[in-house]
């Protein structure tokens, strides 16, 4: 394939019509090829490692890397990131789901073209904002209704129930792996089971969880419209806002139907610990942006840049780096290998910038003080590099490893 609109054509054509795995793999080909770029290196996927991923248990625990991130509450979040075999079949995969998708217009998580911003810039200015959370939202969806949505349109594929190759069961096995899950009983009652659901952390995910929402996000609209309030859906985070109190109250038949329609219709669980009506006295916030007057970003947000900021131009790099990595680990849970202060520093302003504006003065504030930081630094200095060998090694050898970089850059 030589450009985007022929392979989005040979898979608008092709997916729908496909019979066996061999038809399968060879439009994954097509797009890896496409997305690789490089025809003369291409590396071909192979039937063999279809077959062996598409297998949980042939595979076992040698398709995910499982670690946990913490979440804003403190809890934490398990991440399982798939080896790099089975990654490759997912981003195909998904470049193709991706293809076929057309989202509702209020679903704003992971849809190419849209960010986070734009979920929230509908509830601006409203005297009241109601924010729902769906309780295990990747552990809900299954492999039952993840190769449900691959026999529907817009895809249509033949689903043989007593045929573990078919198409929507193979499709279903790339994009699901076996997980202890709570579950509940006809009496509300939870208990423990291992099910195939749909990992967080893996390039499909998201794209699946938008597909099953479909219906979700068409219930949901139709109930805003009904009550003539703002409707909006980022992942497992919903919203809806209005100005009118009485609508959003506990036991209002808004409330009571959408319950109902996320609960008992969609199967989904909503997490009552995470529902909360704010009014517009105090700071409204949907999908962590407050939206009072205006989207923006909060005020921590804004302090903690300023904080690592004021540590470097007052005490350098190396103690800021230090004080930063402990903090950084603290709040996340982990860091990556790699992970140094200037970048994440990069990145908070990249996502400031895109939810305030790239003219809004704070932000070009902040972006000056980096950037005269950054031309400071001697240029290839590894800093994080460096200060791992002090805490190893020791002082002095880090300062031999500091002097040979330095006597590197200059030859």
């Amino acid at each position: 394939m030589n450009n985007n609109a022929d392979i989005q054509a040979k898979i608008q054509e092709g997916f729908p019509k496909m019979k066996t795995q061999e038809d399968l793999l060879d439009l994954l080909n097509d797009v890896k090829r496409f997305l690789d770029g490089n025809p003369d290196q291409f590396r071909p996927l192979t039937m063999k490692s279809l077959n062996y991923f598409k297998n949980f248990k042939a595979s076992g625990n040698r398709r995910y890397k499982t670690f946990s991130i913490k979440k804003k509450s403190g809890k934490l979040r398990t991440i399982n990131a798939p080896c790099a075999g089975l990654k490759v079949f997912q981003t195909c995969l998904n470049y193709i789901l991706q293809s076929f998708y057309q989202p509702n217009a209020n679903a704003c998580g992971f849809v190419p073209g849209r960010s986070i911003a734009d979920g929230a810039k509908k509830h601006v200015g409203k005297n009241f904002v109601l924010n729902i959370d769906l309780k295990d939202f990747f552990d809900t969806i299954d492999l039952h209704r993840v190769k449900a949505i691959f026999a529907l349109p817009p895809f249509n594929l033949n689903d043989n129930k007593e045929n573990s190759n078919s198409l929507p069961y193979v499709l279903a096995n790339l994009c699901c792996h076996p997980k202890e899950v709570t579950r509940f009983d006809k009496d509300g009652n939870p208990y423990q089971c291992v099910r195939n659901v749909t990992p967080q952390g893996a390039p499909t995910s998201p794209i699946i969880t938008n597909l099953i929402c479909r219906q979700l996000d068409r219930r949901l609209l139709g109930l805003a419209k009904r009550f003539r309030v703002s409707y909006s859906r980022y992942a497992d985070d919903i919203s809806f806002s209005s100005n009118n109190k009485s609508i959003f109250e506990e036991g209002s038949a808004f409330r009571v139907e959408l319950k109902r329609i996320v609960e008992e219709d969609q199967k989904f669980r909503i997490n009552e610990e995470k529902t909360r009506v704010q009014s517009r006295g105090y700071r409204q916030e949907v999908t962590g942006l407050v939206v009072n007057s205006k989207v923006n970003v909060t005020k921590r947000y804004v302090k903690q840049i300023r904080m690592w900021l004021y540590l470097w131009e007052h005490y350098g790099y190396e103690k800021a780096t230090t004080c930063f990595h402990r903090d950084y680990s603290v709040s996340k849970g982990h860091a990556k290998h790699g992970t140094n202060l200037e970048n994440v520093l990069e990145g908070k302003l990249n996502y400031m910038k895109m939810i305030v504006g790239v003219d809004n003065a704070a932000y070009m504030k902040l972006a000056e003080r980096l950037e005269k930081l950054e031309k400071e630094l001697e240029p290839g200095v590894n800093v994080s590099a460096i200060l791992d060998v002090w805490e190893k090694d020791g002082i002095d050898k880090a300062m031999e490893v500091y002097e040979k970089v330095i006597e590197n850059n200059k030859k």
